[in-house]
């Protein structure tokens, strides 16, 4: 388990990371989403042990990071912006991270990169940006440790790429427990994949939530009432965090669950009603507006 406690990083007297705390479960993949400036990549970086917090802690499995070469071992780390050495191929990097991590698996590198279409013998330097993506999620993933920390991991990457490496990550998780902390500034990129997400602006932590409890505590509800004394009937005790209208049909979504709502309509005369599911955007809108911040604006563009 990874946890951040108070995690704090100035530059230049720019505060770029502020009282962030975050717990990171095993065996789950964490989503952490905020626009660029947000502090995403410089908390990944003392996550990585990269960086030493201003103030603040960061424990892998209860063990500080920061020069400490055991804590390391049980991570790695992608940059936005991979780094590869001068004139390299992947079969050199294979080598050298074989050397730094006695757990990588080479005959599982070489699969992958059969998989990917990657050349091993060719230069990285004529790797596209997409490729040299691939190339570093690959090794990270043969690296065989418990995390891996991915700054804008699926930028650059095809679709069918993208849906290459979150297949690969399900299966780690399911064979060896692996940990996945992906960094992005892209809700709908990271909907399918995170099992809890934790929302970064301004240097803080504005939301972080379990995806699950998220949807199951937030419904979204299409109805058309018989009168205004039914709607208010309706609404009566729902905490209601958004509500729109077209014409006769209201849509409302409401902090609750499924069978609190199922009951409460039942008592209800509709014309028609339905609970709907919700993106992972609808829910961070609703959240989000709640606590006076407009998603639509720090996340969505």
């Amino acid at each position: 388990m990874i946890e951040i406690h108070s995690l704090t990083k100035t530059f230049d007297k720019i505060k770029a990371v502020d009282e962030v705390s975050v717990t990171i479960k095993n065996n789950t993949v964490f989503g952490l989403i905020g626009t660029n400036g947000a502090g995403k990549s410089t908390v990944l970086r003392m996550i990585s042990g990269v960086l030493k917090p201003d103030s603040g802690t960061v424990t892998v499995d209860n063990m500080p990071v920061y020069d400490n070469v055991e804590a390391k071992k049980k991570l790695f780390f992608i940059a936005d912006e991979p780094y590869f050495f001068a004139n390299s191929n992947a079969k050199a990097m294979e080598k050298y991270y074989s050397g730094v991590y006695e757990n990588f698996n080479r005959g599982e590198f070489y699969k992958y990169l059969d998989s990917f279409n990657l050349d091993k013998n060719r230069k990285i330097g004529t790797f596209s940006k997409g490729m040299k993506k691939q190339l570093a999620l690959l090794l990270g993933i043969c690296a065989h440790t418990d995390y891996i920390l991915c700054d804008e991991t699926f930028d650059g990457l095809d679709p069918v790429m993208r849906q290459g490496i979150k297949s690969i990550f399900a299966k780690e998780m399911e064979e060896r427990g692996l940990t996945p902390v992906i960094a992005s500034h892209n809700l709908r990129e990271l909907e399918d994949i995170c099992d809890h997400v934790g929302l970064l602006h301004k240097g803080g932590v504005l939301l972080s939530k379990d995806l699950e409890d998220m949807k199951c505590s937030i419904q979204k509800i299409q109805c058309v009432f018989t009168s205004v004394e039914e709607e208010l009937k309706a609404l009566s005790g729902l905490e209601v965090l958004r509500k729109e209208q077209r014409g006769s049909l209201r849509t409302f979504t409401v902090r609750s669950t499924r069978e609190e709502v199922a009951a409460r309509f039942a008592t209800v005369d509709t014309i028609f009603y339905e609970v709907l599911p919700l993106s992972l955007e609808e829910i961070f809108i609703s959240e989000t507006e709640v606590a006076g911040y407009d998603i639509k604006k720090l996340i969505l563009g």
